[in-house]
């Protein structure tokens, strides 16, 4: 673990009211992007800024459609730059939801059979993993498991204390930022290192060790 340099925290005005409501969710879906591409395991689906932005989405779509084909010199500056902003957000919608697709792929089982991190799957996701555990399932079975005895065709077998289910790094290293002073110090799972954490501090740890901090809005990665 070593800390690093204090960068400017680029997004210091996500919770100004000030702003309008587009400017805070294209802001809070970027945090959400970072955060997630930076995380090794699934986080919570966001669900009330998703459904701003897929609903604001869908509006500036209509609007595109309504206003193509004017011939207003204006109206039409006015759509270009409806068309710029409406990509970046679709951009970010497209990003954020192939991260998250990609770690279904790899741990697939483990998001459908642990309680925990099954809750943080969208209705979406969840229906995704299950198709795609499914079709794993049976290219498995065709392919090898039929030749095995029946008890060793399991791919969730706990036997003999080892889990054939594969799990998220918990102790990959991460780059995290705290967004405010932390109350008590965080101590690393497994060493005797423990740490405080300053509105800015920049560190790089173990997941597993800012895991709660990231949960609780009280650091972000990046």
């Amino acid at each position: 673990m070593a800390q690093i340099m204090e960068i400017d925290d680029t997004f210091a005005t996500l919770n100004d009211d000030s702003l309008p409501q587009g400017m805070r969710d294209l802001q809070e879906l970027t945090r959400a992007w970072v955060t997630e591409r930076s995380a090794p395991e699934i986080l919570q689906w966001p669900v009330a800024l998703m459904d701003r932005v897929l609903e604001g989405i869908r509006r500036q779509i209509e609007l595109v459609e309504e206003q193509t084909g004017t011939t207003d010199p204006k109206a039409n500056f006015r759509l270009i730059i409806i068309q710029t902003e409406l990509e970046r957000f679709k951009f970010l919608v497209r990003s954020f939801l192939r991260t998250r697709m990609a770690k279904i792929d790899a741990h697939a089982l483990h998001y459908l059979l642990t309680s925990s991190a099954m809750s943080r799957l969208s209705p979406s996701e969840l229906q995704y993993a299950r198709k795609h555990q499914s079709l794993l399932q049976q290219h498995y079975q065709s392919s090898f498991l039929a030749q095995f005895p029946s008890s060793l065709q399991s791919l969730d077998d706990t036997n003999g204390g080892i889990s054939m289910i594969e799990t998220p790094d918990a102790d990959r290293a991460v780059f995290t930022r705290a967004l405010r002073d932390t109350d008590e110090p965080i101590y690393v799972e497994g060493t005797d290192t423990y740490f405080e954490m300053k509105r800015g501090d920049v560190f790089v740890v173990r997941w597993s060790a800012v895991k709660t901090l990231v949960e609780e809005g009280a650091a972000e990665l990046i």
